[in-house]
């Protein structure tokens, strides 16, 4: 009889099963929430069916959808980008969902609303204000858009809330909200773009009052058992060296409201997960963000690639890197789950291959080609 060989240290760390709150992921492996455009209308079609099954049935645990825009008339900018709401974009997504699921794989919508950032002629509703906390799109700016009402707020806060009871309904596994990198969620967490003198502005508790006000009305509209991920950062897409917090006190007054308003899950956004978050400790932001707030932590930043981040947006490349270091901080639970973004763009067999120990297969980073790829 032959004995089967040992699993490798990458199998033996990110194949173990997590449960979170009431859902249980197969393993380790999510998949980051990766902005596509390839949704005419907001009706994600056959090809994005194809796009997260296909990673599912690679291995993926759970998939995290690119951003989609809640039922608010100021929430996008782009016809492209897909809606969570709308009869015939959900039921678009219920497919995409029971895709997934036959393919093995847990799948949760990113619920988006992205605030003051700039429109153009494609966007849904293109007559609705850009609104934001102060009408400002990034810390230097002048105020170009609408500061939020209360009426305004409201309204949001209702969106998200019916967004998240319709992804239950179709039979999505969980929700992720997205409060990073410079969007609305964000630009009231931040202090550069949030300027208001009311009950939302102020220090950072206030600050933190709108997103936590959206993750009650979350929790409220959905079943006890069905995860709420909070996905945030430090940095912004207006300012990659903006800071929510600069000491582990500060991220606390800004993490801890949020757990207590129903958070299950912290996605804690980096450029490269391997960067110490705070002097005098080698923790990274995702490891802060459990060390304070005793949640379940997802990392992501740069997993498998050599990090030099910008250089997507350049239309370069990256090179394959050793996951080493990903899973010395795995096995010394910093965190709980890793995602992987580029990396699984590239290669929708990325997850097969790193369970297999077949590292010599990954394929390096090529910005130009995955505009072509599915």
């Amino acid at each position: 009889m032959t004995t089967p060989a040992p699993a490798s240290r990458a199998a033996q760390l990110l194949s173990r099963p997590i449960t979170l709150n009431g859902l249980t992921v197969p393993n380790r492996i999510v998949m980051a929430p990766m902005t596509r455009m390839f949704s005419p209308g907001g009706i994600p079609g056959d090809d994005v069916r194809s796009y997260y099954a296909r990673r599912a049935a690679a291995g993926v645990g759970l998939i995290v959808t690119e951003g989609t825009y809640v039922g608010h008339e100021s929430a996008g900018n782009s016809g492209r980008v897909p809606r969570f709401h709308g009869e015939e974009q959900l039921a678009g997504w219920a497919k995409v969902a029971e895709d997934v699921h036959a393919a093995g794989g847990t799948i949760v919508p990113q619920l988006w609303h992205i605030g003051m950032v700039r429109k153009d002629g494609e966007a849904p509703f293109p007559d609705a204000p850009a609104m934001g906390p102060s009408g400002l799109v990034a810390a230097d700016a002048e105020p170009t858009g609408k500061a939020m009402t209360q009426a305004d707020l409201d309204d949001v806060v209702a969106a998200f809330a019916k967004a998240a009871a319709d992804a239950e309904r179709i039979g999505f596994d969980g929700v992720e909200l997205h409060g990073a990198h410079g969007y609305l969620l964000d630009q009231f967490l931040w202090e550069g773009t949030n300027r208001r003198t009311d009950a939302y502005g102020g220090d950072a508790v206030a600050r933190t009052k709108f997103a936590a006000e959206i993750v009650a009305a979350v929790r409220e509209a959905v079943s006890a058992e069905f995860p709420i991920i909070f996905r945030y950062s430090q940095w912004k897409q207006q300012d990659y060296t903006a800071r929510l917090a600069e000491t582990p006190e500060e991220l606390d007054a800004i993490l801890t409201p949020l757990a207590a308003a129903g958070v299950d899950v912290f996605h804690a956004s980096t450029r490269r997960y391997w960067l110490p978050e705070f002097d005098g400790s080698d923790l990274n932001l995702a490891g802060w963000t459990k060390k304070i707030t005793g949640k379940q932590v997802i990392t992501v930043g740069s997993v498998g690639l050599d990090g030099e981040f910008l250089a997507a947006f350049q239309g370069q490349g990256s090179e394959v890197k050793s996951i080493d270091n990903l899973l010395d901080r795995l096995e010394a639970e910093e965190f709980d789950m890793v995602a992987v973004g580029r990396a699984l763009l590239q290669d929708p067999q990325w997850a097969a291959k790193v369970l297999a120990d077949r590292f010599d297969e990954l394929q390096p980073y090529d910005a130009a080609a995955v505009k072509t790829l599915s």
